[in-house]
């Protein structure tokens, strides 16, 4: 081959091709570790297979989600704590799928740099691998960019992709959906990934630095407090699913929080009563809540302020439904019920919320 004097090469314009290949290597233990029937969670081929009928499936409808972790990313690249994003990244996807009444079955993650570290990706894609094991979701593939120019040293963004699966005619939410069905709420493990441009901003208006304690859970900095990753709903909802044959309807609470994301499983004639003095709000909003000054509706619209999933159940199974909910390590709290729509208003709060340091 012919080479050329003072030739440029692909590392002179920023992007390293055995940086790549070093990630490779790191990540494909624990990529296998992913491993689940139907896929054998192996990584290196131009794309992913997965065996439907391997997984136990007759006749199943596919669901697919994507998202990111949004602005989150920032905290993370700021103060160096990457290992919980993975986590956060998988969540978003299959907690989705889950609310429609899907078992996750595969997941692709896409990940886009300035400059590659493999031992600082390596760690996300570590938190993307414990998310899908937890979860019961095979990784079988994933994308890394490289993009010097696009990209500043050390800034990075991240998406997911997962699909899932159910047999047809048990997708939720159940069309059956009728006043009287009581609205179960489950904790959140923090502010989970929506709402952290606000978060960002207040933070930055309190002066406080990442590094320092939490005032709100001192025996954290407030970075890592912040970082804590999104709780993963998917077994225990599922096991509530399949065991009780009780559970209507799931809404996963992200952005929009409680105003937004319930009615999206509601008929378009219902809405749902919540009882804001039954909502278990945690510490940290109530921290974000004072230190922006946030009014209690908009913090309802923000954020989960301490319920990440909202069960729609039969009246008569609610206790059945709990047990088995608690039973899978979940905190539940009994939040109101489903009610006629009031014009535009689908979800209608009563009390107020507990914001009490």
């Amino acid at each position: 081959m012919t080479e050329r004097k003072n030739g440029l090469t692909y590392a002179d314009s920023g992007v390293d091709i055995d940086a790549g290949n070093r990630l490779v290597d790191l990540i494909k233990p624990m990529v296998r570790a992913t491993a689940r029937a139907g896929a054998d969670a192996e990584i290196g081929g131009f794309g992913g297979l997965f065996d439907l009928k391997a997984a136990g499936f007759k006749d199943p409808v596919l669901v697919a989600a994507t998202d990111g972790v949004g602005t989150k990313v920032k905290i993370a690249i700021e103060t160096g704590l990457h290992a919980g994003i993975g986590i956060d990244l998988v969540a978003m996807s299959v907690n989705d799928l889950v609310v429609q009444g899907a078992e996750p079955l595969f997941f692709l993650d896409y990940f886009a740099c300035g400059k590659l570290d493999p031992e600082a990706t390596a760690s996300i894609v570590a938190g993307v691998a414990e998310g899908c094991r937890e979860s019961g979701c095979a990784l079988i593939g994933g994308e890394t960019a490289e993009m010097p120019g696009l990209y500043k040293d050390g800034d990075y963004d991240l998406a997911g992709f997962a699909v899932g699966a159910a047999e047809r005619g048990t997708l939720l939410p159940s069309p059956d959906i009728a006043p009287g069905d009581v609205v179960l709420g489950l904790a959140s493990s923090g502010v989970h990934s929506n709402g952290y441009s606000l978060v960002r901003k207040i933070v930055a208006q309190s002066g406080l630095g990442f590094e320092a304690p939490a005032p709100f859970a001192p025996v954290l900095t407030l970075g890592a407090a912040l970082l804590t990753p999104t709780r993963l709903y998917v077994k225990s909802c599922l096991r509530a699913i399949r065991e009780t044959g009780a559970v209507k309807g799931l809404a996963h609470i992200t952005g929009g929080g409680f105003t937004d994301n319930i009615p999206r499983v509601l008929p378009k004639h219902l809405g749902v009563s919540i009882d804001l003095t039954h909502l278990p709000v945690l510490p940290v909003f109530k921290w974000l809540a004072e230190q922006g000054g946030i009014a209690e509706l908009e913090l309802l619209r923000t954020f989960n302020c301490g319920i990440g999933m909202i069960a729609i159940v039969k009246a008569d199974a609610v206790e059945a439904v709990t047990e088995v909910l608690t039973a899978s390590g979940e905190h539940v709290a009994r939040l109101g019920e489903v009610v006629p729509a009031s014009g535009d208003q689908r979800v209608l709060y009563s009390g107020a919320l507990d914001l009490a340091l």
